[in-house]
């Protein structure tokens, strides 16, 4: 845990006790369990999200693929009666076909990954709309998938199955970004894709990697929300999500530029930007506030956060220049 995690955990720590000292509901276990159920979900989307911010891309689709993917995986198993293991391959393989084409765009064509994706929003939530003629998708009074709805919206000893999901793989990508090659391989195109490539690194290989990697686990997240929801309004479903990936994974140290963060400070992010909702509900906030209050929480901290890279940058300027000057003593 870097020092910038231990702060963010500090301030979660912070922010809780007093929302508990205002409002003590705020540590009933539905109340708890609930969050941890929105953290499970929002936060598996958001580690995709991060490993696209790494590569100093961003992916603006992710709402609108979990409207699409969603309403596919309703349909297939409500309607077409496609048992849930296959219908879930199908909408994960769509996952990566869209990551692939996302990727090869942007690395082949050179085109920016912001218009790349924002057209991906526009045409995946049109394909929505298109697909279920603008009607609600969902599942009929009185079907049952038990082992489905045990594995997305069940709980294990008290726990919602989506944290525990999330914690799985929040495991994975940690193993795959801290202690691997190919994580190696993404810190160095982030920070600097021109030198990445001539080192050696297939830095279009490593891009394309981190937009499939993405868009399966905005799939994974897509099915967690259908079966959370259980019905699914394809012209509103999913709205906004994308921006609440980015905020979680810039409020724990993703840089925009590229080349900075780490699971564990995402992880925390996701954690922070669900108790600020859970606090404007408890405090009695107004609703049509929600954004407002979490956009001015956002941008302080990321002011903070920066305010104190430049301390630090400039504190460690000062102890090299001290270095320097004692140890050349004549000059």
């Amino acid at each position: 845990m870097t020092k910038k995690d231990l702060g963010l955990l500090i301030l979660i720590l912070v922010v809780g006790a007093v929302v508990a000292a205002i409002n003590p509901r705020f540590l009933l276990p539905i109340n708890l369990a609930n969050t941890a159920n929105l953290v499970g979900m929002f936060g598996i989307s958001a580690l995709g999200q991060a490993f696209v911010i790494m590569t100093g891309g961003i992916e603006l689709s992710v709402g609108s693929v979990i409207a699409l993917t969603g309403v596919l995986f309703v349909d297939l198993v409500a309607n077409q009666g496609v048992p849930w293991p296959i219908a879930a391959a199908i909408v994960l393989i769509m996952g990566v076909v869209i990551g692939l084409v996302h990727g090869l765009l942007i690395t082949k064509l050179r085109l920016q990954p912001f218009v790349v994706t924002l057209c991906g929003l526009l045409i995946y939530r049109g394909l929505a709309r298109f697909y279920t003629k603008d009607s609600t998708a969902g599942f009929g009074f009185g079907q049952k998938f038990p082992e489905l709805e045990f594995l997305t919206a069940g709980r294990s000893f008290g726990v919602p199955n989506s944290f525990i999901a999330l914690i799985i793989i929040a495991i994975i990508m940690w193993v795959v970004l801290h202690r691997s090659i190919f994580g190696r391989h993404l810190y160095a195109v982030g920070k600097n894709e021109e030198a990445a490539r001539y080192s050696g690194i297939r830095t279009g290989l490593v891009i394309i990697a981190a937009y499939v990697i993405c868009q399966v686990l905005t799939v994974v997240s897509a099915i967690y929300f259908a079966m959370y929801t259980r019905s699914i309004a394809p012209s509103a479903h999913g709205n906004f999500y994308e921006l609440y990936a980015i905020a979680a994974a810039v409020l724990g140290g993703f840089s925009l530029r590229g080349g900075e963060g780490s699971i564990i400070g995402a992880l925390l992010g996701v954690v922070l930007l669900q108790e600020l909702q859970n606090l404007v509900n408890l405090l009695g906030i107004p609703s049509s506030l929600n954004f407002a209050v979490m956009g001015t929480v956002i941008l302080i901290g990321v002011i903070a956060d920066q305010q104190l890279a430049r301390f630090r940058a400039a504190r460690a300027n000062s102890r090299k220049e001290s270095t320097r000057l004692s140890a050349a003593p004549g000059e």
